[in-house]
């Protein structure tokens, strides 16, 4: 079914659109942004070189750009100008190495079928607070009512989307159809939505046979989930895009792979990612046997690939190298030892530290920070790094943290080159 057709904009919400477009524009013309884009594949294919930064305000992109401020006046075009303004008050505010695009991507109007069954939580009574598990799957039984998901394409909805976006911005930005380019996994994180958390911690040594009937059923369905895609022409190229796995940035010249005819995205042009955050207190062993392996084989098919998110993997970055094919980053998260990582790392490859979000709320110490930045720098001297300030929820709605704290990371990145 095709998506129903939209209003047309409001004139007011277009001229503020196509006059955030054209600063966007002016900004992606300057000869630095081309600077960053050539310094991130350098980076990415492991030349020496200082450490690279990146700010991801997340959560406090609310704070920094409140929804009261946007002018815009209908849901469509709020997200528009939010995601313009965000491009815009990152470029003029954070001294990091996020190159900005002249460029406005549409996603291709692709859809999918459920999984057979949908998590339950119960809510937080707290605005923003944190929610509780509610399982739905009790026992090996339930197991048989997941279902692999059927893809699809709505290829009128994804003209008109299309169409409807090269008229607002076709002459200012390139206006481009893409497919999925995201190609991240978490498996635990899907698997324990549905069985709950603490229900999976002791899977493991009552039931780890149940354990393992889900993983290799959610490694098989993913396989061909993305295997559709592939063989629907709805991939899209990331070597562009500007996140990939927890950190960093997809600029490479190694990705397509040789043989792309530049119509058909394969799987091996893309970069692949997964994260298993629910295994943090796990051991090594059961990381590896209960979600890394399935993991493993599911990112083999790309052509690049990252692990990790916010779990510690210091104890576990030799299971890593055996099990994750065509690794190019390993996020390396506040709670790691970074010096002890960079000792495994070395120059295989990039070591992607996730400095304390923490940091930005209570008391704002800059020495703290700037103490914090430093002893992770000289850690990690010899490996190829970077840093992604990230998982930022709150910043107490003081913008001027961010501004700040790249002030300092940038010091101490020009200090130690």
């Amino acid at each position: 079914m095709s998506d129903p057709p939209h209003s047309p904009l409001p004139e007011q919400d277009r001229t503020v659109l196509r006059d955030l477009a054209r600063r966007v524009a002016e900004l992606a013309a300057q000869p630095e942004m081309t600077e960053r884009l050539n310094r991130w594949k350098r980076h990415n294919a492991l030349q020496p070189g200082r450490p690279m930064l990146m700010i991801w305000p997340e959560g406090s992109w609310r704070e920094l750009l409140p929804p009261e401020s946007l002018v815009c006046h209908t849901p469509e075009t709020r997200d528009m100008e939010a995601a313009l303004r965000r491009r815009i008050y990152a470029a003029e505010h954070f001294c990091d190495d996020m190159p900005v695009l002249a460029d406005w991507p549409v996603a291709k109007a692709i859809r999918e079928t459920g999984w057979g069954l949908e998590p339950q939580r119960t809510p937080s009574t707290e605005k923003h607070g944190a929610w509780k598990f509610k399982p739905v799957i009790h026992s090996a039984q339930d197991l048989k009512k997941l279902r692999v998901p059927q893809i699809s394409h709505d290829e009128a909805a994804s003209q008109a989307a299309l169409q409807r976006n090269q008229d607002l911005f076709g002459d200012i930005l390139d206006v481009k159809l893409t497919g999925r380019g995201g190609t991240g996994f978490s498996l635990m994180a899907q698997y324990t939505a549905l069985r709950g958390l603490e229900e999976v911690m002791m899977d493991m040594v009552e039931q780890p046979e149940m354990l393992h009937e889900a993983m290799s059923f959610l490694e098989n369905a993913h396989r061909s989930r993305i295997r559709q895609l592939e063989a629907m022409n709805l991939l899209g190229l990331n070597n562009r895009y500007a996140k990939v796995s927890s950190g960093g940035t997809g600029y490479t010249d190694e990705l397509p792979s040789p043989g792309f005819d530049g119509q058909h995205v394969r799987l091996r042009d893309l970069w692949g990612w997964c994260e298993s955050q629910e295994m943090a207190q796990v051991s090594p062993a059961m990381h590896a046997e209960f979600v890394m392996q399935y993991e493993g084989r599911l990112l083999e098919p790309f052509g690049l690939t990252g692990y990790g998110c916010c779990e510690d993997l210091t104890p576990k970055l030799d299971l890593v190298f055996e099990h994750i094919p065509h690794l190019r980053r390993v996020s390396i998260s506040p709670w790691a030892n970074v010096a002890r990582c960079a000792e495994k790392i070395k120059r295989r490859c990039i070591l992607s530290w996730k400095p304390q979000p923490a940091m930005l709320v209570g008391e704002f110490n800059t020495k703290a920070i700037r103490q914090h930045i430093r002893e992770a720098i000289a850690a990690a001297q010899g490996c190829p790094m970077e840093m992604t300030l990230k998982d930022t929820h709150t910043c107490e709605n003081k913008p001027e943290r961010f501004d700040i704290w790249t002030r300092i990371a940038r010091e101490e990145i020009e200090r130690a080159s």
